[in-house]
C-alpha cells in the first residue's frame, strides 16, 4: 500500500514538472510571434503613413508648380503689354515729330499771329473739357501716385485714361504724370517720350511748361547736357511768366544738374 502511494506521488510530481517544462518551453515562442507580429503590423501602418504624406507632398508640390506658372504667365503678359505701351508711346512720338515742324506755321496761319493772351506767344485751343466721371477717374490717378505711391498700377491707369480720354484738357495732365512717374521710378527714356508728348503736341497747354522744364531734367539724367540746356533756354524763352521758368534759370545758372 505505501509503495502504490508512493509510486503515485512520484508520477503526479514527473506529470506536474513536464507540464512545467512544456510550459516554459512553449512561452518563447508564442511571445516571439506575437512580437513579430506586431512588429510587421507596426511596419505596415509606418509605410501607409509614409506614402500618405508623399502624396500630400506632392499635391503641394503640384500646387506651387501652378501658382509659380501662373505668375510666370502674368509677368511675361504685363513684360508684352508694356512693350506694347512702349512701342505705341514710341510710335506716337515718331508721328508728332513729323507735324511738329509744321505746327507753328499752322498755328500761325490759323490765328494771324502770337495770340494775345499767350505769356509764350503761342496759338492757344480749346480743350475738351472733362466730366464728372472723367474728372473722377484722374483723381483717384492723381491719389495713387501722390498718397498710395503705387506707381505701377498709376502708369497702367493713365494709359487707360488716355486710351478713354482722348485729346482733353486732362488727357494732357495724364501725359504730363505719366512722364512724372517715370521719372521717379526711373525708366529716363519713358519718361522723356511722356514729357516730349506734352511739350510738342501740346505746347499752349497749362502743363506744357512744367512739361519742358522736367524734359531738360530728364535729359540732364540721361546724359544728354546740351539737349537738357536748350530745353531749359526753351522754358525761359517760350514760358517767361512760369513757374517753370524759374526753376529752369537756377539750373542754367548752376551750370545743370
Amino acid at each position: 500500500m505505501r509503495t502504490r502511494l508512493m509510486a503515485t506521488v512520484a508520477v503526479s510530481l514527473a506529470l506536474g514538472q513536464a507540464s512545467a517544462a512544456l510550459a516554459q518551453s512553449s512561452t518563447p515562442a508564442f511571445q516571439n510571434t506575437s512580437s513579430e507580429a506586431q512588429r510587421k503590423a507596426n511596419s505596415s501602418q509606418a509605410t501607409a503613413e509614409l506614402f500618405y504624406m508623399i502624396q500630400q507632398l506632392q499635391g503641394e508640390v503640384r500646387r506651387l508648380q501652378g501658382e509659380v506658372e501662373e505668375q510666370r504667365h502674368e509677368i511675361d503678359r504685363l513684360k508684352e503689354q508694356g512693350r506694347d505701351r512702349y512701342i505705341d508711346l514710341d510710335q506716337r512720338i515718331l508721328d508728332l515729330s513729323e507735324k511738329v515742324s509744321a505746327q507753328p506755321e499752322a498755328a500761325s496761319a490759323a490765328t494771324g499771329g502770337a495770340d494775345a493772351g499767350s505769356s509764350s506767344g503761342m496759338a492757344t485751343k480749346e480743350y475738351r473739357q472733362p466730366g464728372a466721371e472723367e474728372r473722377k477717374a484722374y483723381q483717384d490717378i492723381v491719389d495713387l501716385i501722390r498718397n498710395q505711391k503705387k506707381y505701377d498700377q498709376a502708369i497702367s491707369q493713365l494709359y487707360e485714361f488716355i486710351d478713354k480720354h482722348p485729346e482733353g484738357d486732362l488727357t494732357v495732365n495724364a501725359y504730363y504724370w505719366l512722364g512724372e512717374v517715370y521719372l521717379v521710378k526711373p525708366q529716363l527714356e519713358q519718361a522723356k517720350q511722356a514729357f516730349t508728348i506734352v511739350a510738342t503736341r501740346y505746347p499752349d497747354h497749362r502743363k506744357a511748361p512744367d512739361a519742358v522744364y522736367k524734359l531738360g531734367v530728364t535729359l540732364d539724367r540721361l546724359g544728354e547736357s546740351d539737349e537738357a540746356k536748350r530745353r531749359m533756354n526753351t522754358v525761359v524763352r517760350d514760358y517767361p511768366n512760369s513757374s517753370a521758368a524759374k526753376l529752369a534759370k537756377k539750373f542754367l545758372d548752376s551750370g545743370g544738374s
